[in-house]
């Protein structure tokens, strides 16, 4: 308000620059599907959104959280919280005795399971976006632990800090 100054800094000729990420449906509507300051980028120069891929990952019945990493690296990976009480039940299908949280984190079987998931919903994505590596952690992000913000969404930084 009466500061053209801070006006001009959002605005792009008729357009307010949100910071948010869309596209234009039927000609006529904006769907926002990201925020702008969310996105990744590469060491080779190549933008990626990490909210779509995210969504589509955890359709994985043995994905409970992710988060999509790769700022200044040569490709995109992941931190993933396995789905423990999906996997419990899976030992349980094999008749195999569950070997708890922290050593199933390491076990073949689980990597292969993940792997597979991620492999399947890549096929959604450029390559850029594909998820290339990821790492298992030993317990869901919450908001009690700081992971997550009151709204449950992740919270990037602290993240990354921590892992």
């Amino acid at each position: 308000y009466k500061r053209p100054d801070l006006t001009e800094e959002v605005m792009d000729g008729e357009w307010l620059r949100t910071g948010d990420i869309g596209e234009i449906i039927d000609g006529k509507f904006l769907k926002i599907t990201d925020r702008k300051k969310e996105l990744i980028k590469t060491s080779g120069g190549k933008y990626v959104a990490p909210q779509p891929i995210e969504n589509k990952m955890v359709e994985s019945p043995w994905i409970e959280q992710i988060m999509v990493v790769g700022e200044f690296q040569k490709f995109v990976g992941a931190l993933v919280v396995p789905a423990f009480e999906a996997l419990k039940k899976w030992y349980l299908d094999q008749e195999l005795p569950y070997p708890g949280n922290d050593k199933v984190l390491h076990a073949a079987e689980v990597k292969q399971l993940i792997s597979d998931s991620v492999k399947k919903y890549n096929l959604n994505f450029n390559p850029v976006e594909q998820i290339k590596q990821f790492r298992l952690l030993p317990h869901e992000w919450t908001i009690e632990g700081g992971e997550l913000t009151p709204t449950l969404k992740l919270k990037r930084r602290t993240i990354t800090e921590k892992y």
